[in-house]
């Protein structure tokens, strides 16, 4: 729906706490999952713009200082009524503005690459959706020597580390506020830390990730330990589409019912090789 009322006087200001119920209703407008909550989990992390008119918000877009040298981009939603103004285009321009040089990264829904493509937005990578709850999960042999064990109180410096070693820039500080909401699971060999699986409360049940692990097999142990405790219940994993396991959760129940395009203005990140995200935080903050 194209905007009906394009004389609507528009301004643009700063995101404020105050602006979240607006906000997630604007969310469930256009049909996005996410609770009042889970908006407010990703605004204590960064901070954004909203477009507002006499109506109220009809635009938000949200941003997160990765570091020194990267960023993320998400939640950016305009009201179906207003959509096809130039709102969007101006949301993105005004987010933008306040990450310098940074590379910037987002999750293009469909339709919405040659937007992105316009502020200079290349495509790197394919991310699956996955959810469902008649799901079945299997029992993942781990190599010899290793292990499954629940977070302790000092991991939390050496799981933003393996974080951050596997996306190639700073996650530290998204991962220290995931460990204030979430479960997790440590994949351990006599005492060094391999790899990690965290799982909280997002939209109507819950989601698995980040994973980070040195391959797909241990991801798959990771992943089939949270599904084993959970079953019945409704869980999502995203995951990009070159982990090799999204036919593996396909089989298990879980099945892929939708795909967003990973985008990015910028260097690529210098990754470790011997590590990697086989499922993100979400499609707002990668």
């Amino acid at each position: 729906m194209s905007d009906l009322n394009p004389s609507r006087t528009l301004i643009y200001r700063p995101f404020a706490e105050t602006d979240l119920p607006a906000a997630h209703r604007l969310s469930e407008a256009v049909k996005w999952p996410h609770r009042l909550e889970d908006w407010r989990f990703v605004l204590q992390l960064g901070g954004g713009i909203v477009a507002e008119d006499e109506t109220g918000v009809v635009g938000t877009a949200l941003g997160w200082r990765l570091g020194e040298s990267h960023a993320a981009l998400g939640m950016v939603i305009v009201s179906p009524e207003r959509a096809g103004g130039g709102i969007e285009r101006e949301l993105l321009a005004r987010a933008l503005d306040g990450f310098g040089t940074r590379t910037v990264f987002l999750h293009a829904m469909p339709g919405r690459e040659p937007l992105y493509a316009a502020f200079g937005f290349e495509p790197i990578d394919t991310i699956n959706q996955h959810q469902g709850a008649a799901f079945r999960p299997p029992l993942i042999s781990l190599p010899p020597g290793e292990r499954l064990r629940p977070l302790g109180t000092n991991d939390g410096p050496r799981l933003a580390a393996l974080a951050s070693r596997a996306a190639g820039y700073e996650r530290g500080a998204v991962t220290d506020a995931l460990l204030d909401v979430a479960n997790g699971i440590a994949l351990d060999r006599d005492g060094e830390l391999l790899g990690f699986a965290l799982f909280r409360r997002f939209g109507p049940g819950h989601v698995i990730g980040p994973v980070i692990a040195p391959d797909a097999l241990r991801a798959q142990a990771l992943i089939s330990h949270w599904l084993a405790l959970n079953e019945g219940m409704f869980v999502r994993v995203d995951l990009p589409s070159d982990s090799g396991l999204s036919d593996w959760l396909d089989g298990l129940g879980l099945p892929r019912v939708d795909t967003v395009v990973t985008m990015a203005r910028g260097a690529t990140p210098a990754r470790d090789p011997a590590l990697r995200a086989f499922a993100i935080v979400s499609q707002a903050l990668g």
